[in-house]
């Protein structure tokens, strides 16, 4: 595979304006995680549902950073993985085996993250999974099904029991493997994988601290996603998307060529 990222021309004359919409937000998905510091080399994906497409979606170029991504290079393919367009990159198989069985499953799931962070795959090795000891962990645990590992996940077997696992949910953590989060909008997907990543990286410091823990009350817990459309004013990730996508402006330009 070619080391040169110009070899992808500009797809914005080629797409439909909610294509190119869609690819500019996924492809600032990908700088965010990187800018966040939740990537993995090249080893993790993010993808979305175009739009009206059932079966249509876009997924990473593997092998590019995801400080290099940009809305041109993303790669169109089918639920199978198979590239509906030319590109130079190859599309990374394990990545869309876990997303093609959640996109198929979940027809709300426009966009599905999945990460490799150390906190994550930390707290996905524990036993008890995610304590309730912060004001975060509320918003996980009112929505967080578990999936058993089953080794890289390259087998479409494997498929019907990831999808039971999930459910309904929108969190999903991945025994001994990271963790996932589906949303409605890409905003919606990074907003829940930036509270996902925060409850894990909390909990870590918390039980390094060696102290008795404090656990939320249930009753609390139970009531967290009215809360969290309040505290949203109902606007999900839409709230605070646009001031991310500033911050990318700001420190790595780019994303929407």
């Amino acid at each position: 595979m070619s080391h040169h990222l110009n070899e992808t021309s500009s797809r914005r004359e080629t797409c439909s304006p909610e294509e190119w919409a869609l690819r500019v937000d996924l492809a600032a998905a990908y700088r965010l995680v990187a800018l966040f510091g939740w990537d993995d080399l090249v080893f993790t994906h993010i993808s979305a549902r175009l739009p009206d497409r059932h079966d249509e979606f876009l997924i990473n170029p593997y092998g590019l950073m995801f400080d290099e991504i940009t809305a041109s290079s993303l790669v169109k393919v089918d639920m199978n993985g198979n590239k509906l367009e030319d590109s130079p990159f190859p599309v990374n198989p394990a990545g869309f085996t876990i997303h093609s069985a959640v996109h198929a499953a979940r027809p709300d799931a426009q966009c599905v993250l999945h990460t490799h962070t150390l906190n994550g795959v930390a707290v996905s090795a524990q036993r008890g999974g995610v304590l309730p000891i912060s004001q975060h962990s509320i918003f996980v645990l009112s929505s967080l099904g578990y999936h058993d590992y089953e080794g890289v996940a390259l087998r479409d077997e494997e498929k019907p029991r990831l999808v039971a696992d999930l459910g309904k949910n929108n969190y999903l953590m991945l025994r001994n493997h990271g963790l996932l989060t589906v949303g409605r909008s890409v905003a919606e997907a990074f907003q829940a994988m930036y509270f996902f990543e925060a409850v894990c990286n909390i909990q870590i410091r918390a039980q390094a601290g060696g102290g008795e823990l404090i656990q939320v009350d249930p009753a609390i817990i139970a009531t967290a996603q009215e809360q969290a459309r309040q505290v949203t004013k109902g606007q999900g990730g839409s709230l605070s998307w646009p001031g991310l996508l500033r911050r990318l402006d700001r420190r790595l330009p780019g994303y929407e060529c």
